[in-house]
């Protein structure tokens, strides 16, 4: 595969993930709030946990209790959706700490709640993330 195509390829991926992360934040504007407006960004205090969990899709949902099924496999990020009992949820991560700060700036469109660590972001109801964040570490932004 030339590098044109897969620079393409992984173009298509990362608006692929932002339209996933649409769909799941999509449902969790706050009730008499109004999603076109921007919010100040809201992180949260570090997690009894103590930890980070580590940049790999599998890893990050074996912490909370899920296997994966794997949507997006790119150079750029990967991404897995995970569905349980209580909740369903994103895992995306990254090969590098800069293209997720990039996703997280083109998701900003669409505003909610994420679950961030060190080049990887959960996508959920914002009910879901806190009880994540206390499996996983990270910080609660609000896009």
């Amino acid at each position: 595969m030339s590098l044109g195509e897969r620079m393409r390829r992984g173009r298509l991926a990362l608006v692929a993930g932002v339209g996933a992360v649409a769909l799941a934040t999509a449902c969790d504007a706050g009730a008499g709030e109004r999603a076109d407006e921007p919010a100040a960004p809201e992180v949260s205090a570090a997690p009894e946990a103590g930890v980070m969990a580590p940049a790999k899709v599998e890893v990050i949902a074996a912490l909370t209790g899920c296997e994966p099924k794997i949507r997006i496999d790119a150079e750029e990020l990967r991404q897995g959706v995970c569905h349980t009992g209580p909740a369903d949820y994103l895992i995306t991560t990254f090969p590098e700490e800069r293209l997720k700060e990039t996703w997280l700036d083109s998701a900003r469109v669409y505003g909610g709640r994420y679950l961030v660590g060190t080049r990887w972001v959960v996508s959920a109801r914002a009910e879901t993330l806190d009880g994540l964040r206390d499996r996983l570490g990270g910080s609660v932004r609000e896009l």
